[in-house]
């Protein structure tokens, strides 16, 4: 069994996290919504979430911290094989960790097995990538998680467990709305692992939770994606009123120029409930009579 304590392991994947937050040097800061996993149990599952075909030629982590995570993923992509399988591509914003991960892992760099961009995930140029697994800062979960749907590559990503709830919820219950309409636009959205908070350090104020989004074409077509998204985030601004009242009260966030054309040509059994218990398939389909009837503005 290998010795996961004794600092800088031969081997990619069984480098000790504990250890690596040492040789940083740097600690995590909470105030910088960084929470770095450090159960090993739950970061050797964390690859393993990938759906069993999923490309891993080319896999995304997007806040690297002090590697704990970027060595397993370098051990998924074979950095250990004489002709490694793939490549790992590090996103991390605080340059004195994207120093540290060059330096741990400076072989894998010499070698074109792993590449670590310097920057804020939201504001870099996302590099191609056929999977991505990460640790996400929870402060800026949904803006990251909205860059990498759309991609629709498997991804297996942590969130703070009630947003994971969202993305996850099903027409009719009370955490479902737009994060899970939106989500389950891009793909088969599911909870495979909660995580408590004594698996961080320093340890979050709340609960984790593991969600695999595995992409798929959705059963259902919209002509216009911009416009079904906005429309779906306009309808839930007015969640607790009628669909009725809520496409006649947010033209000016749908972009809808004709609401009331759009409700003389919807069914009473649509206008009549509540955005909350549309399943996504009713959406699309009301956002295309929406769009047939409502003259949209452009997106």
């Amino acid at each position: 069994m290998t010795d996961r304590s004794a600092g800088t392991a031969d081997a990619y994947g069984t480098r000790d996290p504990d250890s690596l937050a040492r040789r940083a040097g740097t600690r995590a800061n909470p105030d910088n919504d960084q929470h770095f996993l450090v159960d090993d149990r739950v970061l050797d599952r964390l690859s393993a979430y990938l759906p069993e075909d999923a490309d891993v030629s080319h896999v995304l982590e997007v806040g690297g911290g002090a590697g704990a995570l970027t060595d397993r993923l370098l051990a998924t992509v074979g950095a250990n094989d004489p002709d490694p399988a793939g490549r790992v591509t590090v996103i991390e914003r605080d340059p004195p960790f994207a120093a540290f991960l060059r330096e741990e892992f400076a072989d894998a760099v010499d070698a074109g097995t792993l590449e670590v961009i310097e920057g804020d995930a939201l504001a870099v140029d996302l590099p191609p990538f056929t999977a991505c697994v990460a640790n996400l800062p929870y402060g800026i979960s949904s803006e990251i998680a909205f860059r990498l749907l759309p991609e629709r590559k498997p991804l297996v990503l942590t969130f703070q467990a009630e947003f994971a709830d969202r993305m996850v919820a099903s027409a009719g219950e009370s955490a479902y709305g737009r994060l899970s309409v939106s989500a389950q636009h891009y793909a088969d959205v599911e909870i495979v692992e909660r995580i408590p908070k004594e698996a961080f350090d320093p340890q979050p104020a709340v609960e984790s939770a593991v969600v695999r989004c595995t992409p798929r074409n959705p059963d259902y077509e919209v002509g216009d994606e911009a416009f079904f998204l906005r429309f779906v985030k306009a309808l839930f601004t007015q969640r607790r009123k009628t669909v009725r009242n809520a496409i006649r009260n947010t033209a000016h966030i749908s972009g809808l120029g004709r609401p009331d054309a759009v409700v003389d040509a919807a069914g009473e059994d649509v206008l009549s409930r509540r955005p909350g218990t549309l399943d996504p398939s009713a959406f699309a389909a009301l956002a295309e009579l929406a769009r047939e009837h409502g003259s949209p503005a452009e997106a």
